[in-house]
């Protein structure tokens, strides 16, 4: 899978600052002049939203295959109309999540087989990755202590403590893998230093 220059992913746990942080640099760099383009999973388009109900419904008993491919449904349609055309017309495209939540949330979390995960990423987006991935990292009772204040609440804030940490190992294990694509930050800090990490990260990601 081929990394595409200009896109950017944010990872992280619940209550990690994803949302923040991807409106942030993109109002950074349409600052510079860049033209951006601002999206997540799931939801991204109008096909995704529908899914994303489904997803998020936190009456909704799901099994983990039927999630997972609910998601890369969801991932096919992002990424053949939202994505890969802005690419194309030389956007910067910063998502708030993409495949590493999969993996986390999917894989390490749900149990899944990687093998699998990584065979529909193959099929999905098999030239899609993130030029960069923004990992957002910090101590999942704070996350979701965050996400509370929020009034946030969905079918995964009612998970275990114990899947919320698998979760966060996950992304640890995925960050220590690819080194050079992904950048873990220290999102336990206020918004202003978790931005000046973020930024910093980006420029020298581009020289």
């Amino acid at each position: 899978m081929s990394r595409a220059k200009g896109f950017i992913s944010f990872e992280g746990i619940e209550g990690s600052g994803k949302s923040t942080h991807s409106k942030l640099l993109a109002g950074y760099l349409r600052g510079k002049g860049h033209e951006v383009l601002e999206t997540a999973e799931p939801g991204g388009t109008r096909i995704g939203i529908k899914i994303r109900k489904l997803l998020l419904e936190p009456a909704n008993h799901m099994d983990p295959l039927a999630e997972l491919l609910l998601y890369y449904s969801d991932r096919a349609q992002h990424v053949r109309e939202v994505i890969y055309p802005a690419i194309l017309r030389n956007t910067i495209v910063i998502t708030d999540r993409f495949t590493d939540s999969t993996v986390a949330y999917q894989g390490y979390a749900r149990g899944i087989d990687l093998s699998i995960i990584h065979t529909l990423n193959e099929i999905v987006v098999p030239d899609m990755k993130p030029f960069l991935t923004i990992m957002l990292d910090m101590d999942v009772e704070a996350g979701l202590a965050r996400n509370r204040e929020a009034r946030k609440s969905d079918r995964f804030e009612q998970e275990t403590i114990d899947f919320h940490n698998r979760v966060r190992q996950g992304f640890q294990q995925i960050a220590s893998e690819e080194p050079e694509r992904i950048k873990v930050v220290d999102a336990s800090r206020g918004i202003e230093a978790v931005t000046r990490d973020i930024i910093k990260i980006v420029e020298e990601a581009w020289r």
